[in-house]
């Protein structure tokens, strides 16, 4: 494994595990996955992880309760990350809501807790107020960030008058938004890019087509898995699958280690099974030679999908055949 080059309290991992299944039954896995999570949790820390991402709202506080009982007593020696859902997020109700969820995690503080999303009516002020304070009294490590763009990340870290470390977004080989701005900034003064859904959701496991699209509510609700975009992307896959090869790897690795070249970028994938968490944590000792970092680029490039609103219809259709 491999750590972000920062100095934290604890080594953060270039791939951590992302814990929105536990407990959510939209990722369709059954009621049998939540003894598996206690499996793949002990897993990952055999391979040296040392980020858990989960957020309150992951099956309303269970993936919460889920992790920090997998992580037992090893809860201290890792970085334990969470999340609060902005519904109201003034300084008084971001204490009570990390009270709750440290609770819940079973520890004594939380070592990342974030913004889950930008509230458009509740200015990063008073939320901000409430993080310093849990800071100050010890029950928050480090403060992180959700979604955010570049201007109001950098306007809560104003109003927090200490390092916002991180600004976990979508981000990706089909996502690739944060390359412009967000992490140019993240290595420029010291900071952290967390991507969630590293790997679309899936689509760039190479294991779906348009013959062959997945199951389960999230993955069909997500406009790459229509069978035109699954098409759309055969030249994409076929390039990972290239790499791959090149290095006895599979193409999910591969779309990783594209991500996890930039030094201050961390992955936090799920996974369905130990099987999987090994896979992930093997990515992080890839490197990719230039030549192959250029080609995955071009791929990224080229592939155009429906999104948007042009995908919606498209979407009913794919649902309504289903």
């Amino acid at each position: 494994m491999r750590y972000v080059p920062l100095d934290t309290p604890k080594p953060i991992s270039k791939i951590g595990l992302g814990t929105w299944q536990f407990g959510s039954r939209e990722w369709g896995y059954g009621p049998d996955y939540e003894q598996r999570a206690a499996q793949i949790v002990r897993r990952a820390l055999d391979l040296g992880v040392t980020l858990f991402d989960t957020a309150e709202i992951y099956g309303f506080g269970r993936s919460e309760r889920i992790l920090g009982a997998a992580l037992g007593d090893d809860r201290a020696k890792v970085v334990v990350a969470s999340k609060i859902f902005p519904v109201l997020p003034l300084a008084p109700v971001v204490q009570q809501r990390a009270v709750a969820s440290a609770a819940r995690l079973g520890v004594a503080g939380i070592d990342l807790y974030q913004v889950h999303q930008p509230n458009p009516v509740v200015a990063d002020t008073t939320t901000m107020r409430g993080m310093r304070t849990l800071q100050d009294v010890g029950l928050v490590g480090e403060v992180g960030v959700s979604n955010y763009g570049l201007r109001r990340w950098r306007f809560a870290e104003a109003a927090l008058g200490r390092r916002v470390l991180s600004n976990q977004v979508r981000y990706s080989m089909v996502d690739r938004g944060p390359e412009k701005d967000l992490i140019p900034y993240a290595e420029q003064a010291g900071r952290i890019v967390i991507a969630y859904s590293p790997l679309g959701q899936g689509f760039l496991s190479g294991r779906y087509d348009a013959r062959n699209p997945p199951a389960g509510a999230v993955r069909r609700a997500n406009p790459y898995f229509l069978p035109e975009n699954l098409e759309r992307g055969t030249e994409l896959i076929a390039t990972l699958r290239e790499v791959a090869d090149a290095h006895d790897a599979t193409p999910s690795q591969i779309a990783l280690a594209y991500l996890l070249r930039h030094p201050n970028v961390v992955a936090i994938p799920g996974a369905s099974g130990v099987e999987q968490v090994e896979r992930n944590a093997a990515a992080a000792e890839i490197d990719l030679a230039d030549d192959e970092h250029a080609a995955l680029v071009t791929a990224a490039h080229a592939f155009r999908p429906v999104t948007g609103l042009a995908a919606v219809p498209k979407l009913i259709r794919a649902r309504t055949r289903k």
